[in-house]
């Protein structure tokens, strides 16, 4: 069954190209696409889509706002953000507020493909940018992040995955261990982290600059 996509994105031309390319995929299928979130929850209780598209600047409420009320409506759905900006802070509010993920625009449009389909598994996929940003701290931070949190080697290796954007079943295959064992030790980094899922955990990596 194909992906059912409702599309959030000010940018007319844009907008219309990045439908047509999955339009024109038989495993996507978009619901909707729109210029603004002012009906944000009416469009998203109707549609019930798998996935949701969001720019976070656009006119009125920004894509960052609209996204704990995406939730609210539809609490499964899984949210990237599609946006032009890099910085820290953009990113860190978005997966706070339940975001799954964070592509730049300036990326290939196919990244796009690639972000739903690792949503769909579990993932958290970022930007490569993004993904260097969040990792690069990991080099210039005084204390590891191990040290910080107890947590193992391993851990600190399954942690750099993670935020890199692996689904369980992709750390489980980078790091030559069961699906099970992945999930246990993504589960006792969750523990160590006081954090609930693998966005709050990239989340605090990010605002307490622990990478």
């Amino acid at each position: 069954m194909p992906k059912s996509i409702v599309f959030f994105e000010d940018n007319i031309e844009l907008r219309k190209a990045l439908v047509n390319l999955l339009n024109n995929n038989e495993g996507y299928i978009v619901l909707g696409d729109y210029d603004d979130v002012s009906d944000v929850v009416r469009i998203i209780s109707k549609k019930l889509p798998d996935i949701v598209i969001l720019d976070i600047n656009m006119p009125g409420m920004s894509g960052i706002e609209a996204i704990a009320l995406i939730k609210e409506a539809s609490p499964e759905v899984s949210i990237i953000m599609y946006t032009q900006f890099e910085d820290d802070d953009k990113l860190f509010k978005s997966l706070c507020a339940g975001a799954d993920g964070y592509i730049l625009k300036k990326t290939s449009p196919f990244k796009l493909i690639d972000a739903i389909d690792e949503v769909g598994n579990g993932g958290t996929p970022l930007s490569p940018l993004i993904a260097k940003k969040i990792l690069a701290s990991f080099r210039t931070k005084q204390k590891p992040v191990g040290l910080q949190f107890s947590l193992t080697n391993k851990e600190s290796e399954i942690l750099q995955l993670l935020v890199k954007g692996y689904s369980v079943m992709l750390i489980a295959a980078e790091m030559g261990i069961s699906y099970n064992t992945s999930r246990t030790h993504l589960r006792n980094i969750y523990t160590k982290l006081h954090v609930n899922c693998g966005k709050e955990a990239i989340a605090k990596v990010l605002s307490a600059k622990i990478i």
